[in-house]
């Protein structure tokens, strides 16, 4: 029993199609099976095209796994992958490899070759080589209102609205990276900080101040930590290069060299251009008890 799809940011609607799956899975009393590509086949087709990334591959791996799936699989994405046929991508991925006895894809599911195939053929060719197709619909906040998807998302994210992002992904939307050396201005001034080295294509929100959840990785079991980040950069100083800030409250720790997660909970404010250090920190004392006013 598979469901196919991208699944970036593996979103309230890619988890009704994914508990679908695993429902009639347990159903026929078969394993369900979550099949995905990687890269983004964007990037393959288009290059320079990969989307901002709403979730890495092992955070990905992380969230299908809690909503029940059996087996994640991932299929590299190349060239020739691309080239494909819809009908030979059928025979040889879900029939030859898989053994597929049923699938559950979303209702506007393309596949194979300049993304030719429906979900009409992959119904039809289903009865050719003997395995069911159901084509779920898709998930919109309410009836009429705008659907959930990935490119959604990231306009969300994109404008700083990670509170919209939120309600569509089900949860808050999340940066993992490893905390690096920073400049320590935070620190001469009172609010050190982790500064995240983020993933490639990640979706970083728009310049400004949030109020987030810092969650220590790498087999680390303590709970999560509360945090208000920046994002952009700083042009109290004259800064050029974009970072992503993370000044943890109550805790005096060096994170260097952890791999963490941040989760943007609510934008506080917009980036601004302070007259003196001065000014920043009083503008920074009040966005930490924003912070701790939001998450305690």
């Amino acid at each position: 029993m598979a469901t196919i799809g991208v699944f970036d940011g593996v979103h309230r609607g890619h988890q009704e199609l994914i508990a679908r799956a695993v429902t009639l899975a347990r159903q026929k009393d078969l394993p369900s099976v979550v099949l995905t590509f990687d890269p983004h086949p964007s990037e393959v087709v288009r290059p320079g095209s990969h989307p901002a990334q709403l979730t890495t591959l092992r955070r990905k791996a992380e969230l299908v796994e809690q909503l029940g799936v059996d087996v994640f699989c991932v299929l590299p994405f190349t060239p020739e992958l691309s080239k494909v046929a819809p009908d030979e991508f059928v025979h040889e991925i879900l029939v030859e490899r898989l053994h597929v006895a049923a699938v559950v894809v979303g209702e506007n599911f393309t596949f194979g070759a300049r993304a030719a195939g429906t979900v009409d053929l992959l119904t039809t060719l289903g009865q050719r080589f003997g395995f069911s197709t159901e084509g779920a619909k898709l998930v919109t906040a309410e009836p009429g209102e705008i659907t959930f998807s990935s490119t959604y998302i990231r306009a969300c994210i994109d404008a700083g609205d990670v509170r919209a992002a939120a309600t569509a992904l089900g949860r808050p939307h999340r940066l993992e990276g490893i905390v690096v050396r920073g400049d320590g201005r935070g620190h001469e001034l009172g609010f050190p900080t982790a500064n995240l080295s983020t993933p490639r294509f990640a979706a970083v929100p728009a310049d400004g101040v949030y109020a987030c959840e810092f969650t220590l990785l790498n087999g680390h079991n303590r709970p999560a930590l509360t945090a208000a980040t920046s994002v952009g950069t700083n042009p109290t100083f004259s800064g050029r290069e974009r970072r992503v800030e993370a000044f943890v409250l109550d805790v005096d720790e060096d994170f260097y060299g952890q791999r963490v997660a941040v989760d943007f909970v609510e934008r506080l404010r917009s980036m601004e251009k302070f007259a003196s250090s001065g000014a920043l920190v009083e503008q920074m004392h009040l966005d930490v008890a924003r912070t701790r006013e939001l998450l305690g």
